[in-house]
């Protein structure tokens, strides 16, 4: 076993909290084959001692993410995957309202010295330039607002690729859970050794 750059034997492992939708929930996967879990065993083969809590909740939004903020972090983590405005783009919301619900769960997780990387999204095409100009925005400025690592697309090489997704065309199959896992990975990795 690869040792980590860091112990935490005296501690325990590190605790990582995935919070999202049905992209790290594992819509229409097993539980051992959502994001949260591929993460988990990614991090264990390269030496790292975690526990990869899966808060993901099919079809919340942003402002749902906001109302179980308190309650998701029940298991103290060290370090909060924020997975969310998926559901908001598809529903039309809002993007400033988006932006408002991230940043105030953001300040609430900098308030507690928890560790923030943001997954950013962007919104369907189909949603009229006007929009998704807007809404792509919201995470690479949050990411400058808050001084927080961002792995710019969660879907990065997922997206629009029919053999990485479910038949519904939207959720990651197993095979595009693992792409996802790879390319987040370093980010990952990076968050822990500054831990």
């Amino acid at each position: 076993m690869l040792l980590a750059p860091f112990s935490f034997a005296a501690t325990g492992p590190v605790t990582i909290l995935v919070l999202g939708d049905s992209l790290t929930a594992g819509y229409g996967l097993a539980e051992g084959d959502a994001f949260p879990a591929a993460l988990e065993r990614a991090l264990v083969a390269q030496g790292y001692s975690v526990r990869v809590i899966n808060a993901g909740i099919s079809g919340d939004t942003s402002a749902g993410g906001e109302a179980r903020l308190e309650w998701s972090l029940a298991d103290d983590p060290d370090l909060v995957i924020l997975a969310l405005g998926a559901n908001d783009a598809l529903r039309g919301l809002s993007p400033d309202q988006t932006r408002t619900n991230l940043a105030a769960i953001i300040t609430r997780l900098q308030e507690r010295q928890i560790k923030v990387l943001l997954a950013g999204m962007m919104a369907p095409r189909n949603m009229g330039e006007n929009y998704y100009n807007s809404f792509d925005q919201i995470y690479p400025e949050l990411a400058q607002e808050f001084d927080l690592s961002l792995y710019p697309f969660f879907l990065e090489g997922v997206a629009g690729k029919p053999e990485l997704n479910l038949a519904d065309g939207i959720h990651p199959n197993v095979a595009g859970v693992e792409v996802m896992v790879e390319g987040v990975l370093p980010l990952v990795v990076e968050e822990l050794s500054s831990l």
